[in-house]
């Protein structure tokens, strides 16, 4: 299942915009999640990508963003406090909620984990929280800092190197640290918990999840990532966070219906099913559920191709299965074909070959890329060929489309 990561923007909690992107399944999102990375890193770090992907495929929509200060979000990091962390996070569920829906699932790395776990009770309808190697006190990143911290604590603020990079850190950041309590947070999440933690994981060790797990009230459950570092570098530790994590959150979302298939249908029966009140359609067809959708600059979600849009697939599709069929048959060396196609309206005027001479008619331009060693008689003929293919047939041919209620 291919997945889509488009540019999403908004308001974050202190006027300043905020830059995301957001993970689209194919189909229709099971649930919406809200990923926060970790201290000083960004949307972009590896584990934010990585875990984000894998969750859309499993039909899980995400919002990874960058804090306040952060990546390409605007602001300044020294003027920011963790308590402005766990804001954002609030400010991208309300985010999601006005454009699309608001999210169950909450996911944070590391001290992104704590700040999760700080933003789940501002967020009613989030049935999950999952933490990637968080700390189980937020003041924990003060270590961090070294020798610096002497400096913060007498003249205010300094500049502290964290992985090859400078930031300005304030006193205000570290007062802020030290008024969390996460043992009580934890206590009263009231929300299902997983948590996610390696071993091996040199940069929070591993007794943070420990007290973490013991502060928290069941339903609770814990993941070893055994050879995971910290920062989840491997594309295949992220893979597996996000398939154990879709799991474990199918026990808290709600079962989504499937469309209903009349039980005498025979073979060929597609149904379309339009529960919402935007464009979005979601797609059965035998074994198959996917979605149609419109563009967001057209008043749709932009969760799924356009209706034209599947119709020019279904015509590429059966053009190169068509093609692949032939080839094989004569035993040619076609070893892959690539159909490119677009659908516009055209004047009847500006086409040399149509019957009709006015007024618009629909033109899908079909090109066609055909790989292996090929004669150019045998390219030729396949050109005739691809004219062949069911769809396109259909395509040409007189059709009429009988509608009534049931």
């Amino acid at each position: 299942m291919t997945t889509e990561a488009k540019r999403f923007e908004f308001t974050g909690s202190d006027g300043q915009t905020l830059s995301a992107r957001l993970h689209l399944p194919a189909v229709e999102p099971t649930a919406w999640a809200v990923f926060a990375h970790c201290f000083t890193c960004s949307k972009d770090s590896r584990a934010a990508r990585y875990i984000s992907s894998a969750l859309a495929e499993r039909g899980i929509a995400t919002l990874r963003f960058d804090f306040t200060g952060l990546g390409d979000s605007e602001g300044e990091l020294g003027e920011t406090t963790f308590s402005h962390n766990v804001d954002d996070i609030v400010a991208a569920a309300d985010a999601l909620r006005e454009v699309y829906r608001a999210p169950a699932l909450l996911v944070g790395h590391s001290l992104g984990g704590s700040a999760v776990l700080g933003a789940a009770e501002k967020i009613p309808e989030a049935v999950g929280v999952a933490t990637i190697g968080a700390p189980f006190d937020p003041e924990h990143v003060a270590q961090l800092f070294g020798a610096s911290l002497g400096e913060i604590e007498s003249s205010g603020e300094a500049v502290v190197d964290l992985g090859g990079r400078p930031f300005k850190i304030r006193k205000s950041f570290l007062e802020d640290l030290r008024s969390q309590c996460n043992a009580q947070r934890i206590g009263d999440l009231k929300k299902a918990l997983v948590l996610f933690h390696s071993p091996q994981d040199n940069t929070v060790g591993i007794d943070n999840a420990r007290l973490i797990y013991k502060a928290a009230r069941h339903p609770k459950s814990f993941v070893s990532l055994d050879g995971a570092d910290h920062l989840l570098s491997r594309r295949s530790d992220g893979r597996y966070v996000a398939d154990v994590l879709a799991a474990w959150a199918s026990r808290y979302l709600p079962e989504q219906p499937e469309p209903e298939m009349p039980e005498d249908a025979p073979e060929g029966v597609v149904v379309v099913d339009g529960r919402t009140t935007s464009f979005l359609q979601r797609i059965r067809a035998r074994n198959h559920v996917f979605s149609s959708d419109e563009p967001l600059d057209k008043g749709g979600t932009n969760l799924g191709p356009n209706p034209y849009d599947l119709l020019l697939a279904s015509l590429g599709a059966c053009t190169s299965m068509t093609l692949k069929l032939y080839a094989g048959r004569k035993e040619w060396p076609l070893d892959a074909v690539r159909v490119t196609l677009r659908h516009d309206r055209v004047h009847a005027k500006d086409c040399q070959d149509c019957e009709s001479k006015s007024g618009m008619i629909d033109f899908i331009d079909k090109k066609l890329e055909l790989e292996g060693d090929l004669t150019d008689e045998q390219r030729e003929r396949l050109l005739e060929i691809s004219a062949r293919c069911p769809v396109h047939r259909t395509l040409i041919n007189e059709i009429k489309i009988r509608s009534e209620l049931v």
